[in-house]
């Protein structure tokens, strides 16, 4: 049983963004600058403060940008429990195929939602902001 979850995050938690110490604050260390598999749409979110994107997966998808960070197992839990709808997590594929916990959007959210995956990931995009 591994003592550490790995969770792939996307947006406002990325080193040097806005919740990155909730990140920290639990323990969280950076292990890998990757992207996932090109099965993903990023959206722009409306109605958060900080600004946060949203992950989706779908049929017809791009490569997102993104960090993979570990989390002491006995504090994921917390961590989850901050994260508000309609993001959560989930199971993203990263580029090498590997399986790992990401944060995720639900559908619904991305109906009326700006399409940034063009940029390719969050960072870009704020740069182009």
């Amino acid at each position: 049983m591994t003592s550490n979850v790995r969770v792939a995050v996307c947006g406002a938690h990325m080193s040097g963004l806005p919740l990155n110490n909730q990140l920290t604050g639990v323990g969280g260390k950076l292990i890998a600058q990757t992207t996932t598999a090109p099965q993903y749409r990023l959206y722009k979110l409306a109605g958060f403060t900080p600004a946060r994107p949203g992950l989706l997966r779908v049929a017809n998808g791009v490569a997102i940008s993104l960090e993979v960070w570990e989390i002491p197992m006995g504090d994921f839990g917390a961590f989850v429990a901050n994260i508000p709808a309609p993001l959560g997590i989930g199971t993203i594929m990263l580029a090498d195929s590997s399986p790992v916990q990401g944060f995720v959007c639900e559908a619904y959210a991305t109906i009326d939602a700006e399409d940034i995956s063009h940029f390719g990931g969050w960072r870009a995009y704020l740069e182009q902001g």
